[in-house]
């Protein structure tokens, strides 16, 4: 007979012990990854202290190995929209696994994936009819870009500075920063264009060729929120020139910014929607890319190519089980709703370290998509201090934020980008009025510190200003002979 018969038994049941091997190698998980995975990333958690073991995850929170809870505000880059562990997302998945679905048949149809493409097509803007299951974000833009040049025939692709959509190779084309760029070789055509610059697409656009012009709502690095004339002008210039309007919506979507997708903050209609992260429930990859039928027929165009754009696990039914369920929780806890008013406390009680610090320059955002942006101080002792780390490294001040406020309060955050002096947070969406007060009262206090001479800032000097000025050395180019 072919085949097997589940493990009834405790001998057979107890063969893989998950459980045990993670016991047996508590402790060592930066020490394996520094051995297996990526050696440089975790120096760098040692160097700036970010080496916690975390042993457990509920909510909006983190608790590591010696019983202290942390803040999440960095959410897993926003994917845990619901919290993470959320027990009714766990129990879907659970359900999914016990009825022993005929998962990825291949030729034949899917059980769960048209359940979620309906229930996604009932949420979207208006005009989008088709769904696309890919992974991951990144190959959800692979997928838009693939679509655009497919619907209008022409090559090349609009993207906008400092935007991000991913660092596979086609979406590395696309990418914003050049320090994701650099050293990559030769990429695919692709025109860089300031955001929030009408006048500089519309260049481009009338030149005729352009396939796609793909733009995040807001941007995620920095939280650069557009002028309220931007994106609905911007999407008719695209219309005009016939290009394809693409709303990279990986970060921003699922309630992140207060709405379901943040194109509703400006009623825009995309012909291309990429979504991902938090569709996954924190549990399993799911990407979705939502289309126009007009779009999606371009690709698909006859019998002959139902398959000439497909990947091996888009559709496997634990992601669909997630998207499914993720939706349900999205909507029956009104998470989107409490994004919205967490958001705007936030701001609130962000926004007047403004008057009261000279080093806060900003506090802007949209939702859960909040970001502190920090300037040059007045004074001239803490002006020294900003300018003597700002020679060292264009990065390195936000650190000063960031080590106090994960060591001494608790709170998990990150730099919003390369060479920005802005701090970011995208906590999970059920953070509460209780955690956004200890928030700010965090930020009140280490802004406190670092305006004194002897704060975070001469820390952060001292700590990491010889790492990278090795750096910085190492990066010299060898004297000619």
């Amino acid at each position: 007979m072919v085949g097997y018969v589940h493990a009834t038994n405790h001998e057979s049941a107890a063969m893989f012990d998950l459980k045990a091997l993670i016991a047996e190698n508590e402790g060592k998980s930066l020490d394996l990854a520094e051995q297996y995975v990526n050696p440089a990333f975790a120096k760098v958690l040692r160097i700036l202290g970010f080496d916690v073991n975390y042993v457990r995850g509920q909510g909006q929170y983190l608790w590591d190995d010696k019983g202290n809870r942390y803040i999440d505000c960095l959410g897993g880059f926003g994917v845990f929209a619901c919290g993470r562990n959320h027990p009714v997302i766990r129990k879907a998945i659970q359900d999914a696994m016990d009825l022993d679905l005929p998962n990825l048949v291949k030729m034949g149809p899917y059980k769960l994936s048209g359940l979620l493409a309906r229930e996604l097509i009932k949420i979207a803007p208006p005009g989008l009819e088709m769904v696309y299951f890919t992974n991951c974000g990144a190959a959800g833009v692979e997928t838009a870009m693939k679509y655009a040049r497919a619907a209008t025939g022409r090559n090349r692709i609009l993207f906008c500075k400092k935007g991000y959509h991913g660092l596979t190779l086609g979406a590395l084309s696309i990418n914003g920063g050049d320090e994701f760029r650099s050293g990559f070789g030769d990429l695919m055509p692709a025109t860089m264009v300031p955001f929030n610059d009408l006048a500089a697409l519309e260049a481009e656009l009338s030149k005729g060729d352009v396939a796609g012009f793909i733009v995040e709502p807001i941007q995620g690095k920095g939280v650069v929120i557009p002028s309220d004339d931007y994106l609905p002008a911007a999407l008719k210039l695209c219309r005009k020139h016939g290009t394809i309007f693409v709303a990279d919506e990986v970060q921003t979507g699922y309630g992140r910014t207060g709405k379901m997708f943040a194109c509703e903050h400006w009623g825009i209609e995309p012909d291309i929607l990429i979504t991902s992260k938090a569709l996954s429930g924190g549990y399993v990859p799911v990407g979705a890319v939502l289309s126009r039928r007009a779009v999606h027929e371009k690709v698909f165009s006859s019998l002959d190519r139902c398959m000439v754009h497909s990947n091996t696990f888009g559709q496997n039914d634990l992601a669909m089980a997630a998207g499914l369920v993720t939706l349900h929780v999205l909507k029956e806890e009104e998470i989107v709703e409490n994004s919205a008013a967490m958001g705007s406390l936030m701001i609130e009680k962000l926004t007047p370290l403004i008057e009261k610090y000279e080093l806060v320059k900003d506090v802007r955002g949209k939702g859960l998509m909040v970001a502190v942006e920090f300037g040059a101080p007045r004074s001239m002792l803490l002006k020294a201090q900003w300018a003597l780390l700002h020679k060292l490294d264009s990065s390195l001040f936000p650190q000063a934020i960031l080590m106090p406020l994960l060591k001494d309060h608790h709170i998990l955050a990150q730099v919003a980008g390369h060479h920005q002096d802005v701090v970011k947070m995208i906590p999970p969406l059920v953070l509460n009025a209780g955690d956004v007060q200890a928030i700010a009262d965090a930020f009140d206090t280490v802004i406190a510190s670092c305006s004194r001479m002897s704060g975070p800032m001469w820390e952060v000097g001292k700590r990491l200003g010889s790492q990278f000025l090795k750096r910085n050395k190492a990066e010299e180019p060898a004297p000619v002979a």
